[in-house]
Protein backbone atom coordinates (compact mmCIF):
# COMPACT_ATOMS: atom_id res chain seq x y z
CA UNK A 1 0.00 0.00 0.00
CA UNK A 2 1.42 3.42 -1.02
CA UNK A 3 0.57 6.14 1.63
CA UNK A 4 -0.42 9.60 0.88
CA UNK A 5 2.79 11.79 2.26
CA UNK A 6 1.84 12.88 6.40
CA UNK A 7 2.87 16.57 5.27
CA UNK A 8 0.11 16.46 2.28
CA UNK A 9 -3.89 16.83 2.53
CA UNK A 10 -5.94 13.96 2.76
CA UNK A 11 -7.78 15.22 -0.06
CA UNK A 12 -7.29 17.59 -2.80
CA UNK A 13 -10.13 19.86 -3.93
CA UNK A 14 -8.24 20.73 -7.43
CA UNK A 15 -8.35 23.60 -10.08
CA UNK A 16 -7.00 23.06 -13.60
CA UNK A 17 -4.31 25.55 -14.58
CA UNK A 18 -2.29 23.86 -17.06
CA UNK A 19 -0.42 25.36 -18.99
CA UNK A 20 -2.59 28.64 -18.75
CA UNK A 21 -0.72 29.81 -15.83
CA UNK A 22 2.47 30.98 -17.84
CA UNK A 23 1.59 31.67 -21.25
CA UNK A 24 -1.79 33.93 -19.93
CA UNK A 25 0.09 36.16 -18.00
CA UNK A 26 0.18 39.25 -20.30
CA UNK A 27 -1.99 42.39 -19.18
CA UNK A 28 -5.60 41.40 -18.29
CA UNK A 29 -5.15 38.21 -18.40
CA UNK A 30 -6.11 35.83 -15.69
CA UNK A 31 -2.50 34.96 -14.50
CA UNK A 32 -1.40 38.34 -14.51
CA UNK A 33 -1.46 38.51 -10.27
CA UNK A 34 -0.17 34.54 -9.49
CA UNK A 35 -1.31 35.45 -5.58
CA UNK A 36 -4.42 37.30 -6.52
CA UNK A 37 -5.19 33.55 -8.63
CA UNK A 38 -4.09 31.84 -5.59
CA UNK A 39 -6.55 34.20 -3.19
CA UNK A 40 -9.24 33.33 -5.16
CA UNK A 41 -9.17 29.16 -5.53
CA UNK A 42 -8.32 29.05 -1.42
CA UNK A 43 -11.73 31.27 -1.24
CA UNK A 44 -13.52 28.72 -3.40
CA UNK A 45 -11.97 26.21 -1.01
CA UNK A 46 -9.28 24.87 -3.46
CA UNK A 47 -6.37 23.26 -1.74
CA UNK A 48 -4.52 22.02 -4.71
CA UNK A 49 -3.87 22.71 -8.82
CA UNK A 50 -2.65 20.75 -11.52
CA UNK A 51 0.05 22.28 -14.13
CA UNK A 52 2.13 22.01 -17.01
CA UNK A 53 5.04 22.51 -15.15
CA UNK A 54 7.36 22.58 -18.66
CA UNK A 55 10.15 20.28 -17.44
CA UNK A 56 10.98 19.32 -20.53
CA UNK A 57 11.61 22.76 -21.77
CA UNK A 58 13.24 24.43 -18.64
CA UNK A 59 15.41 21.14 -17.83
CA UNK A 60 15.98 18.77 -20.99
CA UNK A 61 15.91 20.89 -23.95
CA UNK A 62 19.15 23.26 -24.02
CA UNK A 63 16.90 26.19 -24.81
CA UNK A 64 17.41 29.33 -22.99
CA UNK A 65 14.73 30.30 -21.14
CA UNK A 66 15.25 33.51 -19.99
CA UNK A 67 13.64 35.03 -22.12
CA UNK A 68 10.78 33.14 -23.21
CA UNK A 69 8.49 34.42 -25.62
CA UNK A 70 4.72 33.16 -25.54
CA UNK A 71 2.21 34.67 -27.49
CA UNK A 72 -1.84 33.80 -29.16
CA UNK A 73 -1.71 30.88 -32.02
CA UNK A 74 -1.14 33.25 -34.47
CA UNK A 75 1.09 35.66 -32.90
CA UNK A 76 -1.25 38.74 -32.90
CA UNK A 77 -2.20 40.44 -29.76
CA UNK A 78 -5.92 40.78 -29.55
CA UNK A 79 -9.30 38.96 -29.55
CA UNK A 80 -10.42 37.99 -32.31
CA UNK A 81 -7.49 35.87 -33.94
CA UNK A 82 -6.92 32.34 -34.52
CA UNK A 83 -8.40 30.06 -31.38
CA UNK A 84 -9.24 33.14 -29.80
CA UNK A 85 -12.82 32.05 -28.63
CA UNK A 86 -11.37 28.64 -27.85
CA UNK A 87 -11.19 27.12 -24.62
CA UNK A 88 -7.72 26.79 -23.40
CA UNK A 89 -6.47 28.10 -26.45
CA UNK A 90 -7.82 31.60 -26.36
CA UNK A 91 -4.54 33.99 -25.34
CA UNK A 92 -4.57 37.48 -26.01
CA UNK A 93 -1.46 39.00 -25.03
CA UNK A 94 2.17 38.04 -25.85
CA UNK A 95 4.69 38.01 -22.99
CA UNK A 96 8.37 37.47 -22.78
CA UNK A 97 9.01 35.30 -19.28
CA UNK A 98 12.36 34.05 -17.35
CA UNK A 99 10.65 30.81 -17.11
CA UNK A 100 12.55 29.21 -14.34
CA UNK A 101 12.03 32.51 -12.28
CA UNK A 102 8.62 32.60 -13.04
CA UNK A 103 8.32 28.65 -11.78
CA UNK A 104 9.86 29.52 -8.59
CA UNK A 105 7.17 32.61 -8.56
CA UNK A 106 4.04 30.03 -8.74
CA UNK A 107 5.48 27.52 -6.12
CA UNK A 108 6.17 30.20 -4.14
CA UNK A 109 2.62 31.64 -4.20
CA UNK A 110 1.24 28.64 -3.54
CA UNK A 111 3.20 27.99 -0.70
CA UNK A 112 2.32 31.35 0.47
CA UNK A 113 -1.41 30.17 -0.04
CA UNK A 114 -1.20 26.75 1.36
CA UNK A 115 -1.51 25.07 -2.14
CA UNK A 116 -0.37 21.58 -2.81
CA UNK A 117 0.68 21.13 -6.33
CA UNK A 118 0.23 18.28 -8.92
CA UNK A 119 3.27 18.94 -11.73
CA UNK A 120 2.46 17.38 -15.15
CA UNK A 121 3.72 18.24 -18.43
CA UNK A 122 1.18 19.23 -21.81
CA UNK A 123 4.41 19.06 -23.62
CA UNK A 124 3.77 16.67 -26.27
CA UNK A 125 0.59 17.46 -26.36
CA UNK A 126 0.05 21.75 -26.42
CA UNK A 127 2.06 23.98 -24.71
CA UNK A 128 5.43 24.55 -27.37
CA UNK A 129 1.82 26.00 -29.27
CA UNK A 130 2.46 29.03 -27.66
CA UNK A 131 5.73 29.59 -27.97
CA UNK A 132 6.94 32.41 -30.35
CA UNK A 133 9.28 30.26 -32.54
CA UNK A 134 9.64 26.11 -32.74
CA UNK A 135 12.37 25.55 -30.94
CA UNK A 136 10.60 23.80 -27.98
CA UNK A 137 8.61 21.69 -30.51
CA UNK A 138 11.67 20.96 -32.22
CA UNK A 139 13.18 19.83 -29.18
CA UNK A 140 10.36 17.87 -28.04
CA UNK A 141 10.47 15.66 -31.41
CA UNK A 142 14.18 14.87 -31.57
CA UNK A 143 13.91 12.78 -28.66
CA UNK A 144 13.23 9.25 -30.17
CA UNK A 145 9.85 8.16 -29.27
CA UNK A 146 10.88 4.89 -27.11
CA UNK A 147 12.94 7.05 -25.03
CA UNK A 148 10.41 10.31 -24.56
CA UNK A 149 9.07 9.56 -21.12
CA UNK A 150 12.19 8.34 -19.48
CA UNK A 151 13.33 11.99 -20.62
CA UNK A 152 10.43 13.45 -19.11
CA UNK A 153 10.74 11.01 -15.94
CA UNK A 154 14.13 12.58 -15.62
CA UNK A 155 12.79 16.31 -16.14
CA UNK A 156 10.31 16.15 -13.37
CA UNK A 157 13.31 14.55 -11.47
CA UNK A 158 14.95 17.77 -12.36
CA UNK A 159 12.16 19.65 -11.09
CA UNK A 160 12.07 18.42 -7.88
CA UNK A 161 15.88 18.69 -7.47
CA UNK A 162 15.15 22.29 -8.43
CA UNK A 163 12.47 22.83 -5.63
CA UNK A 164 14.69 21.60 -3.28
CA UNK A 165 17.19 23.70 -3.63
CA UNK A 166 14.87 26.68 -2.97
CA UNK A 167 13.10 25.33 -0.20
CA UNK A 168 9.79 24.27 -1.96
CA UNK A 169 9.70 20.63 -2.48
CA UNK A 170 7.16 20.09 -0.06
CA UNK A 171 4.75 21.68 -1.97
CA UNK A 172 4.62 19.26 -4.68
CA UNK A 173 1.55 16.83 -3.84
CA UNK A 174 2.35 14.34 -7.14
CA UNK A 175 3.79 14.24 -10.31
CA UNK A 176 2.86 12.95 -13.89
CA UNK A 177 5.58 12.24 -16.61
CA UNK A 178 2.64 13.38 -18.95
CA UNK A 179 -0.74 14.64 -19.08
CA UNK A 180 -3.09 12.29 -21.15
CA UNK A 181 0.00 9.58 -22.25
CA UNK A 182 -2.26 7.95 -24.49
CA UNK A 183 -3.61 11.03 -26.61
CA UNK A 184 -0.80 12.40 -28.36
CA UNK A 185 2.91 12.92 -29.51
CA UNK A 186 4.13 9.75 -26.89
CA UNK A 187 2.51 7.49 -28.81
CA UNK A 188 4.08 7.70 -32.21
CA UNK A 189 6.28 4.65 -33.47
CA UNK A 190 3.98 2.25 -31.63
CA UNK A 191 2.81 -0.84 -33.65
CA UNK A 192 -0.85 -0.03 -33.25
CA UNK A 193 -1.64 -3.66 -32.43
CA UNK A 194 -3.33 -3.17 -29.29
CA UNK A 195 -5.08 -0.03 -27.35
CA UNK A 196 -2.14 2.33 -26.77
CA UNK A 197 -2.34 2.07 -22.54
CA UNK A 198 -1.06 -1.40 -23.09
CA UNK A 199 1.64 -0.72 -25.77
CA UNK A 200 2.90 2.34 -23.40
CA UNK A 201 3.42 0.36 -20.32
CA UNK A 202 7.43 -0.28 -20.52
CA UNK A 203 7.40 3.08 -22.06
CA UNK A 204 5.67 4.51 -19.10
CA UNK A 205 7.53 1.98 -16.38
CA UNK A 206 10.82 3.50 -17.75
CA UNK A 207 9.73 6.83 -17.48
CA UNK A 208 8.42 6.36 -13.86
CA UNK A 209 11.50 4.06 -12.78
CA UNK A 210 13.79 6.80 -13.89
CA UNK A 211 12.08 9.23 -11.49
CA UNK A 212 11.68 7.08 -8.59
CA UNK A 213 15.12 6.32 -8.68
CA UNK A 214 15.87 9.89 -7.61
CA UNK A 215 12.70 10.54 -5.84
CA UNK A 216 10.89 7.26 -4.70
CA UNK A 217 9.62 9.51 -1.96
CA UNK A 218 7.35 11.82 -4.08
CA UNK A 219 4.19 9.87 -5.95
CA UNK A 220 4.63 9.36 -9.17
CA UNK A 221 1.26 8.84 -11.61
CA UNK A 222 0.88 7.75 -14.84
CA UNK A 223 -1.94 9.83 -16.51
CA UNK A 224 -4.63 9.14 -18.65
CA UNK A 225 -7.14 10.26 -20.99
CA UNK A 226 -10.72 8.90 -20.29
CA UNK A 227 -10.78 5.50 -18.27
CA UNK A 228 -9.40 3.18 -20.30
CA UNK A 229 -11.78 0.30 -19.10
CA UNK A 230 -10.33 -2.92 -21.80
CA UNK A 231 -6.80 -2.04 -21.37
CA UNK A 232 -6.16 -1.34 -18.00
CA UNK A 233 -3.65 -4.70 -17.56
CA UNK A 234 -1.12 -1.80 -19.41
CA UNK A 235 -1.33 0.64 -16.47
CA UNK A 236 2.46 0.85 -15.42
CA UNK A 237 3.07 -1.69 -12.12
CA UNK A 238 5.53 0.54 -10.88
CA UNK A 239 3.24 3.49 -10.54
CA UNK A 240 2.34 4.98 -6.72
CA UNK A 241 -0.85 6.78 -7.43
CA UNK A 242 -3.26 6.96 -10.90
CA UNK A 243 -4.70 9.86 -12.40
CA UNK A 244 -8.03 9.63 -14.83
CA UNK A 245 -9.76 11.66 -16.65
CA UNK A 246 -13.57 11.11 -16.91
CA UNK A 247 -14.36 12.96 -20.08
CA UNK A 248 -18.08 11.31 -20.39
CA UNK A 249 -19.15 13.38 -24.02
CA UNK A 250 -22.71 11.32 -24.55
CA UNK A 251 -24.21 13.83 -26.21
CA UNK A 252 -21.38 15.61 -27.48
CA UNK A 253 -19.64 12.83 -28.89
CA UNK A 254 -22.62 13.21 -31.28
CA UNK A 255 -22.07 17.17 -32.06
CA UNK A 256 -18.44 16.03 -32.42
CA UNK A 257 -19.65 13.15 -35.17
CA UNK A 258 -22.13 14.48 -37.12
CA UNK A 259 -20.07 17.99 -37.93
CA UNK A 260 -16.74 15.74 -38.05
CA UNK A 261 -14.71 18.21 -35.69
CA UNK A 262 -12.13 15.78 -35.70
CA UNK A 263 -12.04 15.00 -39.04
CA UNK A 264 -10.06 16.68 -42.04
CA UNK A 265 -11.80 19.57 -43.08
CA UNK A 266 -11.87 18.73 -46.47
CA UNK A 267 -14.39 16.38 -45.28
CA UNK A 268 -16.73 19.55 -42.57
CA UNK A 269 -20.67 19.82 -43.91
CA UNK A 270 -20.47 23.90 -44.28
CA UNK A 271 -24.46 24.27 -44.93
CA UNK A 272 -25.38 22.19 -41.88
CA UNK A 273 -23.03 24.39 -39.70
CA UNK A 274 -24.13 27.57 -41.02
CA UNK A 275 -27.48 26.36 -40.46
CA UNK A 276 -27.15 25.05 -37.08
CA UNK A 277 -24.25 26.40 -35.16
CA UNK A 278 -22.17 29.16 -36.98
CA UNK A 279 -22.88 33.35 -36.28
CA UNK A 280 -23.93 35.57 -39.28
CA UNK A 281 -21.06 35.89 -41.64
CA UNK A 282 -18.53 33.35 -40.33
CA UNK A 283 -15.69 32.60 -42.78
CA UNK A 284 -15.78 29.53 -44.68
CA UNK A 285 -13.67 26.44 -42.89
CA UNK A 286 -11.25 26.49 -45.82
CA UNK A 287 -10.58 30.57 -44.83
CA UNK A 288 -9.87 30.25 -41.37
CA UNK A 289 -6.21 29.09 -41.21
CA UNK A 290 -2.55 30.23 -39.17
CA UNK A 291 -0.56 32.29 -41.17
CA UNK A 292 2.06 29.90 -42.82
CA UNK A 293 5.21 31.09 -40.36
CA UNK A 294 2.57 29.72 -37.80
CA UNK A 295 1.56 26.75 -39.38
CA UNK A 296 3.70 24.19 -37.70
CA UNK A 297 1.37 25.27 -33.98
CA UNK A 298 -0.98 22.83 -35.44
CA UNK A 299 1.68 19.93 -35.10
CA UNK A 300 2.83 20.76 -31.88
CA UNK A 301 -1.10 20.54 -30.67
CA UNK A 302 -3.18 18.40 -31.03
CA UNK A 303 -6.52 20.28 -31.85
CA UNK A 304 -8.12 19.47 -35.40
CA UNK A 305 -8.86 22.73 -37.65
CA UNK A 306 -12.28 21.72 -37.93
CA UNK A 307 -12.86 22.15 -34.43
CA UNK A 308 -11.30 25.10 -33.95
CA UNK A 309 -12.94 26.77 -36.49
CA UNK A 310 -16.30 25.42 -35.04
CA UNK A 311 -15.23 26.82 -31.47
CA UNK A 312 -14.11 29.90 -33.06
CA UNK A 313 -17.38 30.94 -34.87
CA UNK A 314 -20.00 29.10 -33.47
CA UNK A 315 -23.19 30.99 -31.52
CA UNK A 316 -22.28 29.67 -28.39
CA UNK A 317 -26.25 29.51 -27.60
CA UNK A 318 -26.89 27.54 -30.52
CA UNK A 319 -23.97 25.09 -29.84
CA UNK A 320 -25.78 24.46 -26.33
CA UNK A 321 -28.97 24.31 -27.51
CA UNK A 322 -27.56 21.32 -29.99
CA UNK A 323 -26.77 19.50 -27.18
CA UNK A 324 -29.47 20.58 -24.53
CA UNK A 325 -32.16 19.32 -27.85
CA UNK A 326 -30.16 15.97 -27.92
CA UNK A 327 -29.15 15.52 -24.06
CA UNK A 328 -32.43 13.59 -22.81
CA UNK A 329 -31.36 10.48 -25.21
CA UNK A 330 -28.06 10.27 -23.60
CA UNK A 331 -28.95 11.45 -19.63
CA UNK A 332 -29.00 7.83 -18.81
CA UNK A 333 -26.00 6.11 -20.48
CA UNK A 334 -24.06 9.75 -19.91
CA UNK A 335 -24.44 9.16 -15.33
CA UNK A 336 -23.88 5.44 -15.57
CA UNK A 337 -20.54 6.02 -17.46
CA UNK A 338 -19.81 8.19 -15.14
CA UNK A 339 -20.67 6.34 -12.32
CA UNK A 340 -19.16 3.65 -13.65
CA UNK A 341 -15.71 5.16 -14.85
CA UNK A 342 -15.31 6.46 -11.48
CA UNK A 343 -16.04 2.74 -9.44
CA UNK A 344 -13.40 0.86 -12.14
CA UNK A 345 -10.86 3.28 -11.36
CA UNK A 346 -10.47 3.39 -8.00
CA UNK A 347 -11.04 -0.21 -8.04
CA UNK A 348 -8.17 -0.71 -9.86
CA UNK A 349 -6.41 2.05 -7.62
CA UNK A 350 -7.09 -0.19 -4.74
CA UNK A 351 -6.03 -3.39 -6.25
CA UNK A 352 -2.20 -2.12 -6.74
CA UNK A 353 -2.83 -0.19 -3.61
CA UNK A 354 -1.86 3.20 -4.38
CA UNK A 355 -4.42 6.42 -4.10
CA UNK A 356 -6.59 7.66 -7.17
CA UNK A 357 -7.72 11.44 -8.32
CA UNK A 358 -9.78 12.66 -11.43
CA UNK A 359 -7.98 15.49 -12.75
CA UNK A 360 -10.14 16.26 -15.34
CA UNK A 361 -13.78 16.03 -16.17
CA UNK A 362 -16.84 15.74 -16.83
CA UNK A 363 -18.86 16.03 -19.82
CA UNK A 364 -15.92 17.30 -22.49
CA UNK A 365 -14.60 19.49 -24.54
CA UNK A 366 -16.58 22.54 -25.15
CA UNK A 367 -16.21 26.13 -26.94
CA UNK A 368 -15.13 28.75 -24.42
CA UNK A 369 -18.67 30.64 -24.06
CA UNK A 370 -20.64 27.76 -24.02
CA UNK A 371 -22.28 26.92 -20.96
CA UNK A 372 -23.94 23.56 -21.57
CA UNK A 373 -21.37 22.26 -18.34
CA UNK A 374 -21.91 25.33 -16.10
CA UNK A 375 -25.54 25.18 -16.47
CA UNK A 376 -28.43 23.03 -15.07
CA UNK A 377 -27.49 19.67 -16.67
CA UNK A 378 -23.68 20.04 -16.29
CA UNK A 379 -23.84 21.81 -13.03
CA UNK A 380 -25.81 18.55 -12.17
CA UNK A 381 -23.51 16.55 -13.83
CA UNK A 382 -20.29 18.09 -11.60
CA UNK A 383 -22.49 17.72 -8.63
CA UNK A 384 -22.53 13.71 -9.51
CA UNK A 385 -18.79 13.57 -10.16
CA UNK A 386 -17.96 14.87 -6.68
CA UNK A 387 -20.13 12.39 -4.55
CA UNK A 388 -19.00 9.68 -6.37
CA UNK A 389 -15.65 10.57 -5.69
CA UNK A 390 -16.42 10.80 -2.29
CA UNK A 391 -18.02 7.50 -2.66
CA UNK A 392 -15.06 5.57 -4.32
CA UNK A 393 -12.31 7.34 -1.40
CA UNK A 394 -10.94 9.09 -3.99
CA UNK A 395 -7.39 10.98 -3.02
CA UNK A 396 -8.36 14.06 -5.13
CA UNK A 397 -10.88 16.11 -7.84
CA UNK A 398 -12.12 18.48 -9.46
CA UNK A 399 -15.40 20.67 -9.88
CA UNK A 400 -14.65 20.24 -13.20
CA UNK A 401 -12.07 21.21 -15.46
CA UNK A 402 -13.73 24.34 -16.41
CA UNK A 403 -13.94 25.89 -13.29
CA UNK A 404 -10.55 27.45 -13.18
CA UNK A 405 -9.80 30.77 -14.01
CA UNK A 406 -8.67 30.75 -17.42
CA UNK A 407 -12.51 29.92 -17.88
CA UNK A 408 -15.81 31.90 -17.47
CA UNK A 409 -17.40 29.48 -14.82
CA UNK A 410 -14.65 30.65 -12.17
CA UNK A 411 -17.12 33.54 -11.87
CA UNK A 412 -19.85 30.68 -10.80
CA UNK A 413 -18.68 30.85 -7.09
CA UNK A 414 -21.70 29.16 -5.65
CA UNK A 415 -21.12 25.81 -7.59
CA UNK A 416 -17.43 25.25 -6.75
CA UNK A 417 -17.84 26.18 -2.82
CA UNK A 418 -20.80 23.92 -2.73
CA UNK A 419 -18.23 20.93 -4.51
CA UNK A 420 -15.40 21.58 -2.82
CA UNK A 421 -17.10 21.96 0.52
CA UNK A 422 -18.76 18.54 -0.37
CA UNK A 423 -15.47 16.55 -1.45
CA UNK A 424 -13.37 17.86 1.62
CA UNK A 425 -15.85 17.32 4.32
CA UNK A 426 -16.79 14.02 2.66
Amino acid sequence: MTAIPTHLPDRLAMTLWDFSWYVRTGPGEPFEDLDAAFAKAVDLGYNAVRICAMPFLLFRSGIDTTELRLEPLDGVRGSDGYGSRVRWYDVREPVVIDAKAHLLDFFRAADRHGVSVIASSWEYQQSPAFAGDPAWYEALHAVDPDDRLTVLGEAQADLVDFLAEHGLAHVIACVEPHNEVQIGHLTAGLPGVEDAVVELQARLEAGIAAFQARHPEVLCAPNYGGVPVGSLRGIPRNATALAFHPYVYGVLDDLIEEFGLRRPPARFPQERADAELLRPGAPRIAEWSLPPEKSWKLQASIMQAAEIYVHDWCDPERFDRWLYDRYGAHRTAMANRLRDWIDVAADHAKRLGVPVYFGEGWVGYTPRDGRFEEGPVGAGICRDAVAHSVRVGAWGTIVCSNAAPQHPMWTDEAIQRECNGAFLKG
